[in-house]
C-alpha cells in the first residue's frame, strides 16, 4: 500500500525485504532518501546507524513500533510510528526532500505572505518553512490557484482528496483548521458560512 501511494505521487521506489541488507542496498542505489522499518529489527539503533552511514546525504525515515520511538533517543528527526496511513508517509517523504533545499524562484504561487513552490512542494510564509501533510499542500494549492472563488466542502474533496479515499465534509474542516494554524495570523483562508471557504487574495 505505501509503495502504491509513492509511486502515484511520482517516486520510484526500491523494496529491500531483508533488514540485513538494508546497508548494502542503500550503498549501492545511492537513494534520495531511505524508509527504514525498524519495527521488526533486533538491534533498531545499530541498523539506523549502518543505514545512515551508507545512504549519507540522504534522509532516512525511522518506522518505529508504537511507544518505542522514546526508547530509541538516536533516531534522527524524521520518524513515523505505526501505525500509520500511507498518505502520511508520502507526506514525511516529501518533507525530507524539501528541508534545505532552496525555493525556486519560478512557478511560485504567492498570497499575501505565503508562498506556495508547486514543483519542490514547498511551502513558506514571509522567510519562514511549513511543513505540509500530502492533503494539507493539496488543498492549499487548489485554494491558491483559485483565488477569490468560494468551493463548497463537496468540491474540495473532490479536488484535493483521491478517489475512494473515504473523506466527509468534517475531514476539510479539519485540515482546514490545520492548515490556518500552520500559516498562522497572516492566513488568507476564510470560512464563508453556510457554504465553504476560499482563499482571499
Amino acid at each position: 500500500m505505501q509503495r502504491r501511494y509513492l509511486v502515484r505521487e511520482g517516486y520510484d521506489v526500491v523494496v529491500e525485504t531483508d533488514p540485513g541488507a538494508a546497508a548494502t542496498m542503500a550503498a549501492e542505489t545511492r537513494p534520495d532518501v531511505v524508509v527504514l522499518d525498524l519495527s521488526t529489527a533486533a538491534l533498531p539503533i545499530d541498523l539506523y546507524r549502518r543505514v545512515v552511514d551508507a545512504a549519507r546525504p540522504a534522509p532516512v525515515i525511522a518506522v518505529t513500533p508504537p511507544g518505542d520511538a522514546v526508547l530509541m533517543p538516536g533516531l534522527g528527526e524524521h520518524r513515523v510510528t505505526r501505525p500509520f496511513g500511507p498518505r502520511l508517509l508520502v507526506g514525511v517523504v516529501a518533507e525530507a526532500l524539501r528541508q534545505g533545499e532552496p525555493v525556486p524562484a519560478s512557478g511560485l504561487l504567492n498570497v499575501g505572505a505565503v508562498t506556495l513552490d508547486p514543483d519542490g512542494r514547498g511551502a513558506a510564509v514571509g522567510e519562514h518553512q511549513v511543513a505540509l501533510t500530502v492533503t494539507e499542500f493539496d488543498l492549499l494549492e487548489f485554494l491558491m490557484r483559485n483565488p477569490g472563488r468560494v468551493f463548497t466542502r463537496e468540491q474540495l474533496l473532490e479536488a484535493a482528496w483521491a478517489p475512494g479515499a473515504g473523506a466527509g465534509s468534517r475531514t476539510v474542516d479539519v485540515h482546514i483548521a490545520q492548515l490556518r494554524a500552520k500559516l498562522g495570523a497572516g492566513s488568507p483562508i476564510r470560512t464563508v458560512r453556510g457554504v465553504g471557504y476560499v482563499l482571499d487574495a
